[in-house]
């Protein structure tokens, strides 16, 4: 009943124009609660995880290696990147408060996305890291120097930036005098170019180019770089070289499954599956952005030794 106010309000010729309502999961209103359960838990893990990962690899010095560094920058994404959506998705289920003001949803929108090209980033950062490491051992510390990735960071940052302000800019100024009803969890690009009662062809243009050029030139380059390991792990003499070789790429290409496939699915899905129920696409949306940050952690924590024996180490009290 509160829900249908909401949107009534949101519709209706009264409503304040610089305010939006975000409905949620559409067609699952009443198992909000519900759903909930397993979006909080899977926030708390994403958090818990994260913070202890970026605590070991500041606090252990054996850590202090450019491999490490991208892992700590890839933790500190996921966490802004969940803290960016999961604070408003469980106030709407918990509490039906859906509504925010226009200014509010672009700058989550913008974290959102602007944060997400980043992560693309990373991951290709990863990539050419493991590449170096395998294919040209002897230079590694030579070309991956702590100026060197400062320098990666800060060009993949403004990158992201540069990509987003313009999207930012062009949803400012379409006029949105129709519905004020977001049916998502949270505000991203697509979500409200559809609400706009104007001509988005070239939004809708320029969303389409940025993604290409982000995602279709960073999966480009890992798949280049992980094609060049092969080759390098493959002529390696002994099955043993090639196992520990193998062994040192296997976190970052779960990371990379875990962070391209469900954007490969969701996207798919969005534009040929029109049979499949909005709430489908919500949930995969939601997925994306929270299966990630909670397993990464996990997975760089089981397959990293260090990682491990040193969490092992701090949840027993002990120190070094």
């Amino acid at each position: 009943m509160i829900l249908q106010d909401n949107l009534s309000a949101s519709n209706g010729t009264g409503a304040d124009p610089s305010m939006f309502f975000l409905t949620g999961i559409p067609g699952l209103e009443a198992l909000h609660l519900w759903i909930s359960i397993p979006f909080c838990s899977m926030f708390s893990v994403a958090l818990l995880g994260n913070c202890t990962l970026l605590y070991v690899i500041k606090t252990e010095p054996s850590l202090h290696k450019p491999m490490f560094y991208f892992l700590a920058m890839l933790a500190i994404i996921e966490l802004v990147l969940s803290t960016t959506i999961m604070p408003k998705i469980l106030s709407i289920f918990w509490f039906n408060s859906g509504e925010i003001s226009f200014n509010a949803c672009l700058v989550q929108m913008f974290f959102l996305h602007s944060f997400s090209t980043l992560e693309s980033a990373v991951l290709l950062a990863m990539a050419f890291d493991r590449y170096v490491a395998i294919c040209n051992p002897l230079r590694y510390a030579t070309i991956l120097t702590n100026s060197v990735i400062a320098k990666i960071w800060l060009v993949a940052l403004a990158r992201a930036v540069l990509f987003m302000v313009p999207v930012t800019f062009l949803l400012r100024r379409l006029p949105y005098c129709g519905s004020h009803v977001i049916s998502h969890c949270y505000c991203e690009h697509m979500a409200l170019v559809k609400l706009a009662y104007a001509d988005t062809r070239f939004n809708n243009l320029y969303g389409i180019i940025v993604t290409v050029f982000i995602v279709g030139l960073d999966l480009m380059f890992i798949v280049l770089s992980y094609v060049k390991i092969l080759r390098a792990v493959l002529s390696l003499a002994s099955k043993e070289e090639q196992l520990k070789a193998f062994g040192t790429c296997g976190s970052h290409l779960c990371a990379i499954l875990l962070s391209y496939i469900p954007v490969v699915l969701s996207s798919t899905i969005y534009r040929f599956g029109r049979h499949v129920t909005p709430h489908v696409h919500i949930l995969l949306a939601n997925f994306y952005h929270l299966f990630p940050p909670m397993v990464n952690p996990i997975v760089y924590g089981v397959k990293t030794k260090q990682i491990r024996d040193r969490v092992l180490l701090l949840f027993r009290g002990k120190s070094f």
